[in-house]
């Protein structure tokens, strides 16, 4: 809603206006470019009455008779291109939308630009759009794409890290949780774990929150704001977790749809990246490999197939592709049959529209065919993605991997040895080995001895691992209080259904054999413990000593005692150091 509002001059779009859009070009930077991407098709944005959509940093010539749109970090390199636009009249008006607030001085040399270049009325307006998060689902957000190392766990966990840096890090984070509550229009209470660095921007975030409210003239939360009446009259809990204190989750193997195609193909931001195989025919002798084709696919709030199945367990997704493409087969086969009753053969349209003694009988087939057609390429798209899952789980026994983690978390006895899991060449990369031993390592109440520790760091070295991540993970788990209370994770483990072979009919799309079907059992994960007990205002060792703030509350009173005794009806939950599928997919379960 509020991409759309800027692109329609910062004022609402009005729902049933006649007649053209105003023709615009969209001027972003990569941080623009991330953050509508996920949201508005090329297409919506042309129905917005978005011609051109460039970088800021791309040669662009000049359009002197359409307005543009600029939607940028107020960064110095931004600020400086934007004068010399101006300087060199590219567009007839200029819109400028910074995604985070611009400072004061930055502002200036704005304004002394637009003076010095005679520019000063096309400016037409200069607005802070507090969006820098990227909403990648209804219930999901990111921080941010372009420089995310910036923010990620080994930034903010770094031994050799200077205060200074940290205060960096801590400012983008709460740069970001800012804009999205300003975008919410809602001011949430926070709660956070003492001791941590989800504690540094719980503070931070409180006194930034403090000062806008404060400042009544410019507060951004009052009357009018975009979220207004959404959550007015109550208010959001927003829980900060820090990444420590589950280190095993982000670790573990995953099997359920979107989790696995995060964890093993390149999907980023919503689309994911294929290599096309190009089949098994080999190339003669001593010709060149042939090029691998480069897929992409976004995976969109549109496509329904995704939407329902985005959180089942992988067995369910095959199962249910090739049932929608037997049941598009069955109507693909109707909308011939019509089309023969009339003699039309292949897609000659035009004779279809001159029979009109046939018309009724068409015109189901018609109205339906682009639905047809969108079904069967949401099929193929599929198709192709849980293609490319199942060879990773297969090469690698990613099913084997999922259930044996699985067991060591929820300490049920283990059908083999962890030893013959990193000793067998099949299983697994050196990474899902090294994934498999620090779950291992992390979840175990007592650490291994140093002569079992010894044959294990062996095996993985043989396995062709890279040990850096185990002395990190000694260290940490040496200097965590966590260490006395492993984190549990429930106590049920996946049932297996058998194998594939017999769920899965002869002519599936799936080759399956030998593929556990694993079933989950829904248990919840300790970040999901967290919001419930928090949510529910449960009293429970795990989160009593949470640090409680109101920011509309007045200073002077920092008490952990929370004010009202109900429970809260909407949350947010943010992972300091990285949330995950996994974890987001447990929310959602909790939540069901």
């Amino acid at each position: 809603v509020a991409l759309k509002r800027m692109l329609n001059f910062n004022v609402p779009p009005v729902k049933n206006s006649t007649g053209e859009p105003v023709w615009k070009v969209l001027i972003y930077d990569r941080f623009g470019q991330d953050i509508i991407s996920p949201l508005l098709s090329v297409k919506e944005l042309r129905d917005m009455g978005i011609t051109l959509h460039l970088l800021l940093h791309s040669d662009r010539d000049a359009i002197p008779d359409v307005p543009a749109v600029y939607f940028v970090m107020p960064t110095e390199e931004n600020i400086d291109r934007m004068c010399q636009d101006l300087r060199n009249q590219l567009y007839e008006s200029y819109y400028l939308n910074f995604i985070s607030a611009i400072s004061r001085s930055k502002l200036e040399d704005i304004a002394n630009a637009a003076i010095g270049a005679n520019a000063v009325t096309q400016v037409a307006k200069v607005f802070d759009q507090y969006l820098n998060f990227i909403t990648l689902e209804d219930d999901m957000f990111v921080l941010c794409n372009q420089n995310k190392e910036l923010v990620s766990y080994r930034a903010i966990n770094r031994p050799d890290i200077t205060d200074t840096e940290m205060e960096t890090i801590m400012d983008t984070i709460v740069d970001s949780l800012f804009c999205f509550f300003v975008t919410l229009g809602a001011i949430p209470i926070i709660r956070c774990s003492r001791g941590t660095a989800a504690e540094m921007v719980a503070v931070k975030l409180d006194k930034k929150l403090r000062e806008n409210l404060r400042d009544a003239r410019n507060s951004l939360f009052t009357g009018d704001t975009l979220g207004a009446g959404q959550f007015s009259f109550q208010r959001p809990l927003l829980v900060l977790v820090d990444r420590n204190i589950d280190l095993a989750t982000p670790l573990h193997h995953t099997w359920t749809y979107q989790a696995l195609v995060h964890d093993v193909l390149d999907f980023h931001l919503n689309r994911v990246n294929l290599e096309e195989s190009t089949g098994m025919e080999s190339s003669p002798a001593g010709a060149r490999p042939k090029k691998k084709n480069k897929k992409s696919y976004d995976l969109t709030a549109s496509d329904k197939f995704w939407q329902k199945h985005k959180g089942s367990p992988f067995p369910e997704v095959a199962e249910s592709v090739q049932q929608e493409l037997e049941s598009y087969r069955a109507q693909e086969d109707e909308v011939k049959r019509l089309k023969s009753i009339m003699g039309i053969e292949g897609e000659d349209e035009g004779a279809i529209s001159m029979l009109s003694d046939n018309t009724a009988k068409l015109t189901s087939a018609v109205s339906s065919l682009p639905e047809l057609l969108e079904k069967k390429r949401l099929i193929d798209l599929h198709t192709n993605v849980a293609t490319a899952v199942l060879e990773h789980i297969k090469s690698r026994k990613l099913d084997v991997y999922f259930e044996y983690e699985e067991k060591i978390m929820s300490k049920s006895a283990l059908d083999k040895s962890l030893l013959d899991m990193i000793s067998d060449p099949d299983a697994g990369t050196p990474e899902d080995k090294m994934r498999l031993f620090l779950i291992y390592y992390i979840s175990s109440a007592q650490a291994p001895s140093e002569i079992d520790l010894e044959q294990y760091k062996k095996a993985l070295m043989d396995a062709g691992c890279n040990l850096a991540p185990l002395s990190y993970i000694k260290q940490w788990k040496a200097f965590t209080k966590m260490a006395s209370a492993p984190t549990s994770y429930g106590n049920t483990t996946p049932k297996p259904l058998g194998l594939f072979s017999r769920v899965m009919n002869t002519g599936s799309q799936f080759v399956m054999e030998g593929v556990k079907n694993l079933v989950l059992k829904q248990q919840n994960l300790p970040v999901t413990r967290i919001l419930d007990n928090l949510m529910e205002m449960k009293s429970n060792p795990e989160t009593d000593d949470y640090r409680y703030f109101d920011p509309k509350m007045l200073r002077g009173s920092d008490s952990s005692v929370p004010r009202n005794k109900n429970p809260f009806q909407e949350a947010i939950v943010f992972v300091v150091g990285g949330g995950n599928y996994i974890e987001y997919q447990n929310l959602i379960d909790y939540i069901k």
